[in-house]
Protein backbone atom coordinates (compact mmCIF):
# COMPACT_ATOMS: atom_id res chain seq x y z
CA UNK A 1 0.00 0.00 0.00
CA UNK A 2 1.54 3.36 -1.05
CA UNK A 3 2.41 5.86 1.63
CA UNK A 4 -0.02 8.71 2.13
CA UNK A 5 1.53 11.95 0.87
CA UNK A 6 2.35 14.80 3.22
CA UNK A 7 1.86 18.30 1.87
CA UNK A 8 3.81 21.39 2.85
CA UNK A 9 3.06 25.03 2.04
CA UNK A 10 5.18 27.76 3.70
CA UNK A 11 3.38 29.43 6.57
CA UNK A 12 0.51 26.93 6.50
CA UNK A 13 -0.54 25.32 9.82
CA UNK A 14 -0.91 21.55 10.05
CA UNK A 15 -2.97 19.30 12.28
CA UNK A 16 -0.77 16.38 13.31
CA UNK A 17 -1.73 13.11 15.01
CA UNK A 18 0.69 10.49 16.29
CA UNK A 19 -0.55 7.32 18.01
CA UNK A 20 0.95 4.55 20.05
CA UNK A 21 1.37 1.16 18.39
CA UNK A 22 -2.05 -0.55 18.26
CA UNK A 23 -3.32 2.49 20.21
CA UNK A 24 -1.39 1.32 23.24
CA UNK A 25 -0.34 3.61 26.08
CA UNK A 26 2.60 5.95 25.44
CA UNK A 27 2.48 7.84 28.75
CA UNK A 28 2.67 5.71 31.88
CA UNK A 29 3.06 8.37 34.57
CA UNK A 30 2.96 12.12 35.10
CA UNK A 31 6.74 12.14 34.69
CA UNK A 32 6.32 10.75 31.18
CA UNK A 33 4.01 13.59 30.19
CA UNK A 34 6.56 16.06 31.56
CA UNK A 35 9.38 14.35 29.68
CA UNK A 36 7.43 14.43 26.41
CA UNK A 37 6.51 18.08 26.96
CA UNK A 38 10.14 19.03 27.47
CA UNK A 39 11.07 17.00 24.40
CA UNK A 40 8.42 18.87 22.40
CA UNK A 41 9.83 22.23 23.47
CA UNK A 42 13.39 21.25 22.66
CA UNK A 43 12.52 19.80 19.25
CA UNK A 44 10.20 22.67 18.32
CA UNK A 45 12.87 25.23 19.07
CA UNK A 46 15.59 23.25 17.32
CA UNK A 47 13.63 22.71 14.09
CA UNK A 48 11.52 25.87 13.95
CA UNK A 49 8.09 24.37 14.48
CA UNK A 50 5.56 26.79 15.95
CA UNK A 51 3.14 24.80 18.13
CA UNK A 52 -0.19 26.65 18.45
CA UNK A 53 -2.27 24.00 20.21
CA UNK A 54 -1.68 20.52 21.59
CA UNK A 55 -3.07 17.75 23.73
CA UNK A 56 -1.22 14.77 25.15
CA UNK A 57 -3.59 11.83 25.61
CA UNK A 58 -2.58 8.52 27.18
CA UNK A 59 -2.11 6.78 23.82
CA UNK A 60 -1.87 9.57 21.25
CA UNK A 61 -0.96 13.19 20.67
CA UNK A 62 -2.57 16.02 18.68
CA UNK A 63 -0.61 19.07 17.58
CA UNK A 64 -1.51 22.18 15.60
CA UNK A 65 1.83 23.34 14.27
CA UNK A 66 3.30 25.57 11.57
CA UNK A 67 6.66 24.17 10.40
CA UNK A 68 9.26 26.70 9.30
CA UNK A 69 10.43 24.61 6.34
CA UNK A 70 9.55 21.47 4.40
CA UNK A 71 12.02 19.39 6.40
CA UNK A 72 11.13 20.90 9.79
CA UNK A 73 8.28 18.54 10.73
CA UNK A 74 10.06 15.29 9.75
CA UNK A 75 13.18 16.39 11.63
CA UNK A 76 11.00 17.44 14.57
CA UNK A 77 9.55 13.94 14.90
CA UNK A 78 12.90 12.27 14.40
CA UNK A 79 14.20 14.33 17.30
CA UNK A 80 11.19 13.33 19.38
CA UNK A 81 12.16 9.71 18.80
CA UNK A 82 15.62 10.41 20.13
CA UNK A 83 14.63 12.55 23.10
CA UNK A 84 11.49 10.81 24.35
CA UNK A 85 11.42 7.22 23.11
CA UNK A 86 15.01 6.47 24.06
CA UNK A 87 14.58 8.03 27.50
CA UNK A 88 11.33 6.12 28.09
CA UNK A 89 12.87 2.85 26.94
CA UNK A 90 15.76 3.29 29.36
CA UNK A 91 13.38 4.14 32.19
CA UNK A 92 11.09 1.14 31.58
CA UNK A 93 13.84 -1.21 30.44
CA UNK A 94 12.06 -1.79 27.16
CA UNK A 95 13.19 -1.91 23.52
CA UNK A 96 11.59 -1.21 20.17
CA UNK A 97 9.24 1.34 18.68
CA UNK A 98 6.60 3.23 20.62
CA UNK A 99 4.64 5.05 17.94
CA UNK A 100 2.44 3.53 15.27
CA UNK A 101 4.12 4.08 11.92
CA UNK A 102 4.25 7.54 10.41
CA UNK A 103 2.55 10.52 11.93
CA UNK A 104 -0.64 11.77 10.24
CA UNK A 105 -0.92 15.37 9.13
CA UNK A 106 -3.27 17.66 7.22
CA UNK A 107 -2.87 21.23 6.02
CA UNK A 108 -5.44 23.47 7.71
CA UNK A 109 -7.30 26.33 6.05
CA UNK A 110 -6.62 29.03 8.60
CA UNK A 111 -9.49 31.45 7.94
CA UNK A 112 -12.13 28.70 8.07
CA UNK A 113 -10.91 25.83 10.23
CA UNK A 114 -7.97 27.02 12.33
CA UNK A 115 -9.74 28.15 15.51
CA UNK A 116 -12.15 25.21 15.22
CA UNK A 117 -9.10 22.95 15.07
CA UNK A 118 -7.82 24.63 18.25
CA UNK A 119 -11.07 23.61 19.97
CA UNK A 120 -11.10 20.16 18.40
CA UNK A 121 -7.67 19.46 19.89
CA UNK A 122 -8.27 20.95 23.33
CA UNK A 123 -11.69 19.25 23.65
CA UNK A 124 -10.21 15.82 23.01
CA UNK A 125 -10.10 14.87 26.72
CA UNK A 126 -13.77 15.86 27.05
CA UNK A 127 -14.85 13.80 24.04
CA UNK A 128 -12.86 10.87 25.47
CA UNK A 129 -14.69 11.17 28.79
CA UNK A 130 -11.49 11.83 30.75
CA UNK A 131 -12.71 15.20 32.10
CA UNK A 132 -15.90 17.24 31.97
CA UNK A 133 -14.21 20.50 31.01
CA UNK A 134 -11.02 21.16 29.01
CA UNK A 135 -9.70 23.33 31.82
CA UNK A 136 -9.59 20.26 34.07
CA UNK A 137 -7.04 18.52 31.85
CA UNK A 138 -3.39 19.26 32.63
CA UNK A 139 -1.72 18.20 29.43
CA UNK A 140 -3.07 20.55 26.79
CA UNK A 141 -2.69 24.09 25.49
CA UNK A 142 -6.09 25.13 26.88
CA UNK A 143 -4.36 26.51 29.97
CA UNK A 144 -2.43 28.95 27.80
CA UNK A 145 -4.98 29.75 25.10
CA UNK A 146 -8.03 30.06 27.37
CA UNK A 147 -6.69 30.80 30.84
CA UNK A 148 -3.47 32.71 30.19
CA UNK A 149 -1.21 30.27 32.02
CA UNK A 150 2.50 30.28 31.23
CA UNK A 151 3.38 27.68 28.58
CA UNK A 152 6.81 27.87 26.95
CA UNK A 153 5.77 25.48 24.19
CA UNK A 154 2.92 27.49 22.66
CA UNK A 155 3.56 30.07 19.95
CA UNK A 156 0.21 31.76 19.16
CA UNK A 157 -0.99 31.84 15.57
CA UNK A 158 -1.78 35.28 14.22
CA UNK A 159 -5.48 34.43 13.93
CA UNK A 160 -5.51 33.60 17.63
CA UNK A 161 -3.90 36.92 18.57
CA UNK A 162 -6.30 38.68 16.18
CA UNK A 163 -9.25 37.60 18.34
CA UNK A 164 -8.68 40.81 20.33
CA UNK A 165 -5.83 43.25 20.95
CA UNK A 166 -6.40 43.08 24.70
CA UNK A 167 -4.95 39.76 25.98
CA UNK A 168 -7.47 39.55 28.84
CA UNK A 169 -10.45 40.05 26.53
CA UNK A 170 -8.89 37.61 24.08
CA UNK A 171 -8.94 34.91 26.76
CA UNK A 172 -12.56 35.64 27.60
CA UNK A 173 -13.63 35.50 23.96
CA UNK A 174 -11.64 32.34 23.35
CA UNK A 175 -13.26 30.61 26.33
CA UNK A 176 -16.61 31.63 24.90
CA UNK A 177 -15.88 29.64 21.74
CA UNK A 178 -16.13 26.49 23.87
CA UNK A 179 -19.77 27.23 24.59
CA UNK A 180 -20.46 26.50 20.93
CA UNK A 181 -20.58 22.81 20.15
CA UNK A 182 -18.58 21.56 17.18
CA UNK A 183 -21.01 19.83 14.84
CA UNK A 184 -20.69 16.12 14.15
CA UNK A 185 -20.03 16.71 10.47
CA UNK A 186 -17.21 19.16 11.25
CA UNK A 187 -15.71 16.74 13.77
CA UNK A 188 -15.72 14.00 11.14
CA UNK A 189 -14.15 16.27 8.51
CA UNK A 190 -11.30 17.31 10.84
CA UNK A 191 -10.69 13.75 12.02
CA UNK A 192 -10.90 12.16 8.59
CA UNK A 193 -8.69 14.80 6.95
CA UNK A 194 -5.90 14.21 9.45
CA UNK A 195 -6.13 10.42 9.42
CA UNK A 196 -6.10 10.36 5.60
CA UNK A 197 -3.40 13.08 5.34
CA UNK A 198 -5.80 15.20 3.30
CA UNK A 199 -6.14 18.98 3.15
CA UNK A 200 -8.65 20.44 5.61
CA UNK A 201 -10.50 23.23 3.81
CA UNK A 202 -13.14 24.21 1.29
CA UNK A 203 -12.92 23.78 -2.48
CA UNK A 204 -11.49 27.27 -2.99
CA UNK A 205 -8.69 26.53 -0.56
CA UNK A 206 -7.98 23.13 -2.11
CA UNK A 207 -7.79 24.74 -5.54
CA UNK A 208 -5.23 27.20 -4.17
CA UNK A 209 -3.15 24.40 -2.66
CA UNK A 210 -3.23 22.40 -5.90
CA UNK A 211 -2.04 25.49 -7.80
CA UNK A 212 0.78 26.16 -5.32
CA UNK A 213 1.94 22.56 -5.23
CA UNK A 214 1.36 21.86 -8.91
CA UNK A 215 -0.34 18.56 -8.22
CA UNK A 216 -3.73 17.05 -7.54
CA UNK A 217 -4.51 16.62 -3.84
CA UNK A 218 -8.10 15.41 -4.05
CA UNK A 219 -8.80 11.76 -4.43
CA UNK A 220 -10.55 10.58 -7.54
CA UNK A 221 -14.04 9.30 -6.89
CA UNK A 222 -14.53 5.67 -7.64
CA UNK A 223 -17.14 4.89 -10.25
CA UNK A 224 -19.99 2.85 -8.92
CA UNK A 225 -20.54 -0.54 -10.47
CA UNK A 226 -23.98 -0.36 -12.02
CA UNK A 227 -24.18 -4.04 -13.00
Amino acid sequence: MPRQPRYFVPGMPQHVIVRGIDRQTVFFSSDDYSLYFESLKKSAQQYDCAVHAYVLMSNHVHLLVTPGSKSALPLFFQAMGRYYVQALNRKLDRVGALWQGRYKTSLVQDDTYLLTCYRYIELNPVRAGVVNHPGDYRYSSYGYNALGKVDDLVRPHQLYTAIHDDPKLRLIIYRGFFNIQIGTETLDVIRDSANACQVLGDDRFKNQIETKLGLRIRRKRRRKNRT
